[in-house]
Parts: structure tokens; C-alpha cells; sequence
């Protein structure tokens, strides 16, 4: 197995290792995003099909799967070598961390679990292709969709000479195979065992930080949800009618330590934090979403999500932020975010902007500091309490039983001042209906 990416790891590859030398015999190595799934485990048998060496690229990002069956099965459909890289940590310390800070939310409501993803595995896609000199990547993501931009922005980004094979984009690929079932037909024919079936025809991408669901029956937007699509979280209305009431505390806005009350359980390491905050959020079915979302390719598209730690920590960050940060400071740091989230989603990770924003929010993150009570019960969480030493919270000055350093008498210069201009507007109104009027 190969080793993970580490977090040192740089962003850019030397241009002249971007290449490998062509076998006389193929058209070149290509390394592929492998998953396993219908799509990929097709690919990669095309791929061998058109003369390339196929290496396929499997990363653990926290997804439920059995790597030694993937590696087994992807050497037994022909693939020359086989990496699978451990990026969960990664992952977490890298990706998901950032967004936490910036209370990353797409469209209101997307917590952009696989487009934080995408950037983390293609900067392994990279490595491996620089490593064995293959002048190929390829990848299984459909010509409609978000991810084929989002790896190939990340790839170019990392190494602009790479050369991208996107099978969903050739015309002799998509005329070949115009949906699903000429997909499962071909995988029937060749022998490649997939875990899809027609009785649950719709596509799952799974990482530490969510699952996915869309395609096939999903497509019909005001279908529900089957029974038992669900797989990381439990129906709320059968979870337990105890809470869990956990405090997460958070250092520079990133959480550092998470204790259950009830029973005294901690976790500290940002992966073992990560992975017991979906265990108990899983249990009291937080963290799901059905939505329709703007694709960046322009069209809109429906998707169910499960984000169970991710929608924890929103609202504890969320929480935690609003007590420690500036007002003013947190008005630009908002639209920061929002721009964050745009360029995340949209496959600009590894881009200047992406990272001057990074740079500007994480600034924003140093006095965020502090604990927050939080309960997690029938598929909400709720605030409970928080305290920070950095609080700007001054219980003196607000109370309703003590003046403190406030001089209530000044309110009435401040109120003039500012419905001045309400004043105004409205003289100006009745003016205008006036003259219509005559």
C-alpha cells in the first residue's frame, strides 16, 4: 500500500516531472480515479480496450469499502498497478477544517462534502501519475456534472502539463454507452462484479464527511426519498428519546477536543473527533438534506445529502463565532465565506483566490475561542451554552438589572441620527405621491 499524502506535501509538481515516456506498445500509462463502482470498474476496462496501461488511484477518504477486494478487483480487470492511499486525516486537517472555519454553505444549505473531497483525492491523482512518470489521468465523472471540473481544475492547477482522459466526455464512449443500463450490460458481458443493481438505481459517493444520492429514481424531483436509501444516519423519528449532550471546544475556530457529558467520553485527534461526531449524530439522524442545487455547468440538479459531524459543527462553530468575533470583522468574514463557497464548490480549490481566502478567513479565526454545549436529539442540535476567554460578550453592559458603563440618555442622539435619513425618504415620498395625485 502506498503511502498517504502528507499534509507537507506541495501543491505544485515540477513541470518536467509531469511526463512519462510513452511504451511503444500502448498509448501511455493513465492513472485512473478509481472507485470500484459501476462507472469506474468500466472505465478501466475500456481504457485497456484503447491501448492504454491503466494504474488505478484508489483514496480512503473515509468511505466504507473493502480496499483489498478493490485492489484485487481492479488487478483482475487488467490494471497494471494498483495505489490506494489512507487521505482521511488529510482530509480532515486540510479540507474540512478550513470550511468549518468558514461556516462553508453552499446555496443555504450544502456543506459541500464532495466538493471538498475532489481537490484532496486529485492532489493524490497527481502524485501517483508524477511518481510513476504517466503522462495520463482519467476519471469516471459524468459530462454533466460538477466533479469532471473539479478534479481536472485541481489536476491543471497541480500540473499543468497532465493530460486529461475524460471517458463521459468522448463520443465514442457516451454514444456507446448512453445510460446506466448499457453500463451494467457491458460489465455483465465482461465479467465486472458492481454493487449496483436495477432495484436501486441511483449513484452513492461517499466520503469521511457525507454521502451522496442522486440519479435514477432521484431524477423526478418530487419523488421522496426510498425507505432505506439512508446509510449514515438513522430515521429521526426512531432515534433515541435520550440526547446526547456533547462540548466541543475550539482553538482558531477549528475544534480540538469533543467530550460527551453523559459519559464522560473525549476525543482530541482531528480523525477520531471527526468520526465519533457522525457516530452520534448518526444515531439521532442529523444531518440530512434533499435539495435542488445550481450545477456550475448551469443546470439544476437534485441531491439528498448526509452530513451528519459536519452539520454538528456548523452549528457549534456558527455559535462560538458569533460570541468572540468583531461585529464588523464578522459582516466581511460572512461574504468571504460566501465567495468561499462559490469557488469550493465550483472546483477552484487549488486556485489564488481560494487561497488568499483561506488566508483571510483563517486570520479572522484567531479569537475564536472557546466551548460550546450542544445538545443532539431527534435530528436537531441545539445551542445550549458557550464560553470563551476571548468572549466579547459583556454581561455588565447588557444586563437589564445593572446600568454598567452605558448611559441610557444617549440612545435618544443616537436614534435621531439614524432615522434622519428615514425622515428624508419619507418627505421625499410624499412629495412624489402629491404631484402624481394633481
Amino acid at each position: 500500500m502506498a503511502d498517504g499524502c502528507s499534509k507537507g506535501r506541495s501543491f505544485m509538481i515540477p513541470f518536467f516531472l509531469c511526463f512519462g515516456s510513452t511504451m511503444a506498445q500502448c498509448k501511455g500509462t493513465v492513472v485512473l480515479a478509481y472507485s470500484g463502482g459501476l462507472d469506474t470498474s468500466c472505465i478501466l476496462v475500456w481504457l485497456k480496450e484503447q491501448g492504454y496501461d491503466v494504474i488505478a488511484y484508489l483514496a480512503n477518504i473515509g468511505q466504507k469499502e473493502d480496499f483489498e477486494a478493490a485492489r484485487k478487483k481492479a488487478l483482475a480487470l487488467g490494471a497494471k498497478k494498483v495505489y490506494i492511499e489512507d487521505v482521511s486525516r488529510e482530509f480532515v486537517e486540510s479540507f474540512i477544517w478550513p470550511a468549518v472555519q468558514a461556516n462553508a454553505l453552499y446555496e443555504d444549505r450544502y456543506l459541500l462534502g464532495t466538493a471538498l473531497a475532489r481537490p484532496c483525492i486529485a492532489r493524490g491523482l497527481v502524485g501517483i501519475a508524477q511518481q510513476e512518470r504517466a503522462p495520463y489521468i482519467a476519471h469516471g465523472a459524468t459530462g454533466k456534472g460538477n466533479d469532471q471540473v473539479r478534479f481536472e481544475l485541481s489536476c491543471y492547477a497541480l500540473c499543468p502539463k497532465i493530460k486529461v482522459v475524460a471517458p463521459w466526455r468522448l463520443p465514442e464512449f457516451y454514444q456507446r454507452f448512453p445510460g446506466r443500463c448499457e453500463l451494467m450490460d457491458y460489465a455483465k458481458k465482461h465479467g465486472i462484479p458492481v454493487p449496483v443493481t436495477p432495484q436501486t438505481p441511483w449513484s452513492m459517493d461517499e466520503n469521511l464527511m457525507h454521502i451522496s444520492y442522486e440519479a435514477g429514481i432521484l431524477e423526478n424531483p418530487k419523488n421522496q426519498a426510498p425507505p432505506g436509501l439512508y446509510t449514515k444516519t438513522c430515521d429521526p423519528a426512531n432515534s433515541p428519546d435520550t440526547p446526547d449532550v456533547l462540548e466541543i471546544e475550539f482553538e482558531r475556530g477549528v475544534p480540538v477536543k469533543v467530550t460527551n457529558t453523559g459519559d464522560g467520553a473525549t476525543r482530541s485527534s482531528a480523525l477520531e473527533l471527526f468520526v465519533y461526531l457522525n457516530d452520534i449524530a448518526g444515531k439521532h439522524g442529523v444531518g440530512r438534506i434533499d435539495i435542488v442545487e445550481n450545477r456550475f455547468v448551469g443546470m439544476k440538479s437534485r441531491g439528498i445529502y448526509e452530513t451528519p459531524a459536519g452539520t454538528i459543527l456548523y452549528h457549534a462553530h456558527l455559535d462560538i463565532e458569533a460570541f468572540t468575533m468583531d461585529r464588523e470583522v464578522r459582516k466581511i468574514k460572512q461574504g468571504l465565506s460566501l465567495k468561499f463557497s462559490e469557488l469550493v464548490y465550483n472546483g477552484f480549490w487549488h486556485s489564488p483566490e481560494c487561497e488568499f481566502l483561506r488566508e483571510c478567513i483563517g486570520r479572522s479565526q484567531e479569537p475564536v475561542v472557546g466551548t460550546v454545549r450542544l445538545s443532539v436529539f431527534k435530528g436537531h442540535v441545539y445551542i445550549l451554552g458557550r464560553e470563551s476567554p476571548r468572549s466579547l460578550y459583556n454581561e455588565e453592559l447588557v444586563s437589564m438589572n445593572v446600568q454598567g458603563d452605558y448611559e441610557p440618555a444617549d440612545a435618544t442622539g443616537f436614534i435621531n441620527i439614524n432615522s434622519l435619513r428615514l425622515k428624508e425618504y419619507h418627505r421625499l415620498q410624499s412629495k412624489v405621491t402629491v404631484k402624481q395625485d394633481e
